[in-house]
């Protein structure tokens, strides 16, 4: 028998599927959920009834969750659901140097919070790339690690020209992350932004800080410490893009990209930053999913045990 859950007149075959990867988004092990949707979907089969309101599913969730003692679950389960009626979007920003796995990160993130937008601070740099020429805005046409060569103007021996051309092309990207948080506003659509230039610090000194009251703002950086781990994810990189970002232009340039790392981290450390050392992929994922539901419990005023 096919079970349909209704919401608003509104009908939609049940799926243990996906009511399990809509509890991952609580943190619990995808391995976990898939238990609870399993024992969900047998206790819907009982009933013996064809059609279930969102409600009582939900309600059916939380029982379940209950008699299996994951408390700490149910309690995430029942914010999440809070934040969801809210309509006030979660926005997740990922820093970190080249090659740490923040685009891994960021997919595996999205897909365990049900957030559809990922956007690249890479792919913003590439639109403007597209509309100011290389004679007017320099520092876009230019990787992270070679931004330097962007700088037109002397500076003296004091100054890191390095750091500056970086610099100014977090500054100039910042303002296409900063349109898509607003817009992310106006829709009430989750967002998880990822890439170098999300440098702590630069977007709060953009006015980020006024963007704060209207969404779950959790700002972090992935770093790699050990630097042949680093170069590894380099090498897992280029085959994970057929070849496509040539791991030998990021070895000729390591040095800098492990520069620009310490840099960014220097700046986390600054501004209080979260910093996570992605040794393991799923250790970081719910490193960070555990920080979110920080950041929610606290603008909630409440505290999960």
């Amino acid at each position: 028998m096919i079970i349909h859950l209704v919401s608003e007149g509104h009908k939609v075959p049940f799926s243990k599927g996906l009511l399990a990867t809509a509890l991952t988004s609580t943190g619990l092990p995808p391995e976990r959920s898939y238990v609870v949707a399993l024992e969900v979907e047998s206790r819907l089969s009982q009933t013996g009834r064809s059609e279930v309101g969102l409600d009582h599913l939900r309600m059916m969730v939380e029982n379940v969750l209950a008699g299996l003692g994951e408390d700490r679950y149910l309690q995430r389960y029942r914010l999440w659901n809070k934040v969801a009626a809210e309509d006030k979007p979660v926005v997740i920003l990922i820093g970190g140097a080249t090659g740490v796995g923040k685009s891994t990160i960021a997919a595996r993130l999205a897909n365990r919070l049900g957030i559809v937008r990922i956007i690249s601070t890479d792919s913003i740099r590439e639109a403007m790339r597209a509309f100011f020429s290389k004679s007017l805005m320099p520092a876009i046409h230019y990787s992270s690690y070679e931004a330097a060569r962007a700088v037109r103007i002397p500076v003296g021996g004091d100054v890191d020209h390095r750091m500056l051309g970086f610099m100014e092309q977090v500054e100039m990207v910042n303002v296409g992350v900063l349109a898509i948080i607003d817009r992310s506003i106006q829709e009430h659509t989750s967002i998880v932004v990822e890439g170098v230039h999300m440098v702590p610090g630069m977007l709060a000194s953009m006015g980020a800080k006024e963007r704060v009251p209207e969404v779950f703002l959790l700002p972090l950086v992935v770093s790699v410490q050990d630097e042949e781990l680093h170069r590894s994810h380099l090498l897992v990189r280029e085959q994970e893009t057929a070849g496509k970002r040539a791991v030998a232009r990021y070895l000729r340039n390591f040095s800098e990209i492990r520069r620009i790392q310490d840099f960014i981290l220097e700046q986390a450390e600054r501004e209080g930053t979260l910093v996570v050392d992605n040794v393991n992929i799923d250790d970081t994922v719910v490193s960070i999913v555990d920080a979110l539901y920080d950041v929610i419990e606290e603008a909630e005023g409440v505290r999960v045990a």
